[in-house]
């Protein structure tokens, strides 16, 4: 095949794609041919884990736009990889997005480019944690709860409070916890001990862990202080725990659905390491993931198609499918071979107003007195590791 012809056919592959997409601001012929991503594990598949999940050849298929990911481990992370250039999307949580969006790091979107942006849950279509001066500055992605992760072999009942990574105590085989539990690398976690305290020390006045004062944000870090004494491994990298689950004797942690899922999917795993989750009574702290385009993207169009292809029905429910997480777009909750109709029940669609979604801590609070910004609590989280 000549190469004139094959061009031709490309872009009338992508033309093709777009028109079905209802993205026809953006020309075919403009598309960049290449896209590059910084992504949560997970929510990038072209099939290589399993052939099942893959979201990423089609798209590369029918725009010409080679996509290449990133993973990265933590939100901080993220931040960095932002900051340093030469990605054109990232899926931030809401501990990143508003740090990106204060750091001009990424661009406000023209929601009219993206067709899909009408199926987007309207819950989630002017959330604060992307929404700056009545400027989206993303699409939205996937959410969840950070889950209470644990060991049915040591808990036949599942665990009702998250004292069980927080404080020493005797798990119910009558060992202690320590050594055996788990907890979130990253500052943010200092909220999780935030939403704990609400339960525990009502007098603290705690109404949002996000926004915590001087004495408020002193109970939280001192219990995550304390709980370092608890703490076998801190976790970053979801297949690490997945393997420290197996492999470490870990019992009990803050996790993600998507870290459950995977070893609940393994047959052998679960006789020897059976594995659940809970939300216990105090709550959970989670995440609404936005899809944010770099303010100086080298391939704004192929982005632009990403971000539309993204909140496609079948996207949504093949990510959520795959990571244990809900779909931004309702829609998917039906129909979708991989999620079945009863998979967003599962994930927890009915848990939102249960979640306190991520959001990056400013010192500018409707709490009494100032509040303590993230700079404080990653300077602090940091020092924590270090004792």
């Amino acid at each position: 095949m000549n190469s004139t012809k094959s061009k031709t056919i490309a872009v009338l592959s992508a033309a093709s794609f777009l028109a079905s997409s209802a993205v026809s601001v953006v020309r075919a012929a403009d598309m960049e041919g290449q896209l590059n991503i910084v992504a949560w594990a997970g929510y990038v598949e072209r099939g290589d884990s399993d052939k099942s999940y893959d979201w990423v050849t089609a798209f590369e298929k029918e725009t010409g736009c080679k996509v290449n990911v990133k993973t990265a481990a933590t939100s901080d992370e993220m931040v960095t990889l932002m900051n340093q250039g030469g990605f054109d999307l990232v899926t931030a949580s809401g501990d990143a997005s508003l740090r990106l969006i204060a750091g001009k790091k990424v661009q406000a979107i023209d929601v009219s480019k993206v067709a899909n942006w009408a199926n987007v849950d309207k819950r989630l279509q002017d959330a604060p944690w992307h929404t700056v001066d009545g400027k989206h500055y993303g699409t939205p992605y996937q959410w969840g709860p950070n889950v209470l992760a644990y060991n049915t072999n040591v808990f036949k009942t599942a665990p009702t409070s998250w004292s069980v990574v927080f404080e020493e105590q005797n798990l119910p085989d009558g060992k202690s916890n320590k050594g055996r539990v788990q907890a979130y690398y990253g500052a943010i976690y200092i909220a999780d001990a935030a939403v704990y305290l609400m339960k525990k020390k009502p007098e603290l006045g705690i109404k949002n862990p996000y926004e915590l004062n001087k004495d408020q944000y002193a109970a939280a870090l001192d219990l995550v202080t304390k709980q370092r004494a608890l703490v076998g491994r801190y976790w970053g990298d979801a297949n690490v725990q997945v393997d420290d689950f197996k492999n470490e004797g870990v019992v009990a942690s803050s996790s993600w659905p998507f870290q459950v899922n995977l070893l609940q999917a393994g047959k052998a795993v679960m006789a020897k390491t059976p594995i659940a989750s809970t939300i216990p009574a105090e709550g959970a702290t989670g995440w609404a993931d936005t899809t944010m385009m770099h303010s100086e993207a080298a391939h704004p169009n192929c982005a632009y198609a990403w971000l539309n292809h993204s909140l496609d029905a079948k996207v949504q429910g093949d990510v959520a499918a795959w990571f244990g997480s809900v779909p931004a777009v309702p829609a998917a909750c039906k129909g979708n071979a991989l999620l079945t109709d009863g998979g967003c029940d599962t994930n927890g669609m009915a848990n939102f107003d249960k979640i306190w979604f991520w959001r990056t801590p400013t010192g500018k609070c409707e709490a009494e007195g100032a509040c303590i910004p993230y700079s404080q609590w990653a300077k602090d989280f940091l020092a924590v590791q270090g004792k």
